[in-house]
């Protein structure tokens, strides 16, 4: 089984969420892949992705074909270097890898509708892919409003959320972060996977 990894917004902790996603399907003896089809301004999330796959066959491009440079959603990203994304490149890889690997995750850049060239978006390809969605959400203040409105267009698009992990990027506890699941469980009919702690290094596959 395949899934998509997307997130709320930016900076949300995607990439720290599929790494243990992955490293806790390889403790179960799964044969998983991380795979990051567009990465911008740097692949360090590609990297740790590649890292936490423990797999030394294999590469970086494989991970991740397409890299800009520009620290700017791809489609912007790409303009600035006189290029445009083909999504069937970024399908290509993915089905390469299930060929070898029998859970693939496939992480998005940015958030749900981050547009990737001039007519479709992140949400497109996902949807493309045909993929049960996973939501990393950034537990904080104003996480409502970003996880309803996505879920929602998730499920307009005919697509299964299949749930939300809750990830506490901040230390600190506030009344958002502590309340915010029993409100979510309340507006959505997709459940909360897991809540993980800030600094937490260990997660169990939650599906």
């Amino acid at each position: 089984m395949h899934y998509f990894i997307t997130g709320t917004d930016t900076n949300v902790g995607k990439t720290y969420v599929t790494s243990l996603l992955l490293q806790s399907l390889r403790r179960a003896g799964k044969e998983a892949v991380g795979y990051k089809p567009v990465a911008a301004g740097d692949r360090m999330d590609a990297a740790a992705i590649l890292h936490a796959c423990q797999d030394p066959a294999l590469s970086l491009d494989d991970v991740n074909p397409v890299f800009l440079k520009a620290p700017a959603a791809p489609h912007v990203a790409a303009l600035l270097e006189n290029k445009r994304i083909d999504l069937n490149v970024l399908r290509s890889g993915f089905e390469k890898l299930t060929q070898t690997y029998e859970t693939v995750l496939v992480e998005g850049a940015g958030g749900w509708e981050v547009p990737l060239n001039d007519i479709m978006t992140m949400a497109d390809f996902a949807q493309a892919l045909a993929l049960p969605v996973i939501m990393v959400v950034n537990n904080k203040l104003g996480a409502l409003n970003h996880t309803i409105l996505t879920v929602r267009n998730i499920q307009a698009r005919q697509m299964q959320c299949a749930g939300l992990i809750l990830n506490h990027v901040a230390d600190e506890r506030d009344t958002a972060s502590i309340s915010n699941r029993a409100v979510l469980e309340r507006f959505l009919d997709v459940p909360v996977l897991a809540e993980i702690m800030h600094g937490e290094t260990e997660l169990d596959w939650p599906l």
